[in-house]
């Protein structure tokens, strides 16, 4: 399995890594939103984890776009903010999950979804 991280914390984006299940043999990461779908359409990953909050291009707006050009994507955004409004958004755009960056032990169940 191939994941995409995209995350403007390198720190986060590490932890995450850490959180993924063992069939994930291929990792890509990036900083900003709008380096999101240039890297999906470079490596087709089976998986894109988006951070919601980012400079630049936001997560939504990344999902989006991805789905656009992707729709068969399979997206999970992965962020600080439990929030309602921001879960309904993500999920109404074809988010797949949303994970909270204090419950990524719930990663390896979107995985197998």
């Amino acid at each position: 399995m191939k994941v995409l991280i995209v995350d403007d914390n390198k720190q986060v984006r590490a932890l995450v890594r850490d959180y993924l299940p063992a069939t994930v043999e291929e990792v890509y990461e990036c900083g900003d939103g709008a380096k999101a779908l240039a890297l999906y359409q470079e490596f087709l990953p089976d998986w894109v984890l988006l951070d919601w909050q980012m400079p630049g291009v936001d997560g939504i707006t990344a999902l989006r776009s991805i789905l656009r050009a992707y729709p068969a994507a399979q997206v999970c955004l992965v962020t600080a903010f439990n929030d309602d409004e921001i879960r309904r958004e993500a999920l109404a755009a074809g988010a797949l999950g949303y994970i909270l960056k204090d419950s990524l032990d719930e990663l390896e169940a979107v995985f197998s979804e």
